[in-house]
């Protein structure tokens, strides 16, 4: 008994000391994680006079928004590309990937277990490995250099994440509410519609910030695949760095300008994203 109430007393004075070093160590990360934020953004507050190597760290002895002005005038038009790309792409990614997830998780079929290797085999093939023949074909379909070429592309190659994340969510839905479904008359679709589809939520949640995220910073498809007309704001962020002189101030309000959709994603639904991955644990 002795010896256990010296340990009971004992231990609460170890918390605090635990909690302090924690808190430290997640501060300093957070530090050197905003470290690069800073400088970008102090860095687009100033006039191209005050950019130097020697006072990079030093606030503006000015402020100016001058650099922003000509950053959203020069990206304005692969901004917009970039949205017309990032919606349709994500929705019909997200949508193909629930379908095959709930394919793959509630019907069993010959090949099944051969199918869905395979789909999940293009997550690990390099973009640079396929880059030859992808332009041959999507130049056969007249979409090269196109953004409907850049839209099919990010749909094909989000389909093994997408069906990965529905196939796992579905995998945790009692086959007993299918197959009441079923003795009420409901088909395929009907399965689908009624009863996946509307407990999907937390798992398209998680597709959308996913696709969104990965669409919207993916630069190598982007410069490849389109022209100077449907490239996307990476593509023309890139294009800010100019050929003689490198206008710091313009090119930093760019990079946080292409940064905010993304963003904005994760702070108004990061927490839902959290939860989207947890949740499919349906019990019956």
């Amino acid at each position: 008994m002795t010896t256990l109430t010296t340990r009971s007393t004992a231990a609460p004075g170890r918390y605090p000391i635990r909690r302090v070093l924690l808190y430290a160590v997640l501060i300093l990360a957070s530090i050197l994680f905003l470290i690069p934020v800073y400088m970008v953004l102090v860095t687009s507050f100033k006039s191209i006079d005050q950019v130097s190597i020697d006072t990079m760290w030093q606030l503006p002895r000015s402020f100016t928004l001058d650099s922003f002005s000509r950053a959203i005038e020069r990206l304005a038009p692969s901004f917009v590309n970039s949205l017309l790309l990032v919606f349709p792409a994500t929705a019909l990614s997200a949508i193909l990937g629930s379908m095959n997830g709930y394919v793959l998780s509630k019907w069993h079929f010959r090949g099944a277990n051969i199918i869905f290797p395979l789909m999940l085999f293009g997550m690990f093939i390099p973009y640079q490995a396929i880059l030859i023949p992808l332009v041959q074909f999507l130049q056969g379909l007249k979409l090269s250099g196109t953004l409907w070429g850049l839209i099919l592309v990010h749909v094909v190659y989000g389909l093994p994440i997408t069906t990965l994340i529905f196939r796992n969510y579905y995998a945790e839905v009692p086959t007993e509410m299918l197959e009441a479904g079923g003795i009420d008359g409901a088909g395929f679709f009907g399965l689908y519609w009624y009863i996946l589809l509307p407990i999907s939520l937390p798992g398209f949640v998680v597709v959308v910030i996913w696709q969104f995220t990965q669409i919207w910073n993916e630069f190598l498809f982007g410069v490849t695949i389109t022209n100077t007309g449907s490239q996307p704001i990476t593509v023309a962020l890139q294009n800010l760095a100019g050929s003689q002189i490198v206008e710091w101030n313009v090119q930093m309000a760019g990079a946080f300008l292409t940064a905010l959709p993304t963003l904005l994603v994760y702070i108004l639904l990061g927490r839902y994203f959290i939860r989207g991955l947890l949740a499919g644990s349906i019990k019956g």
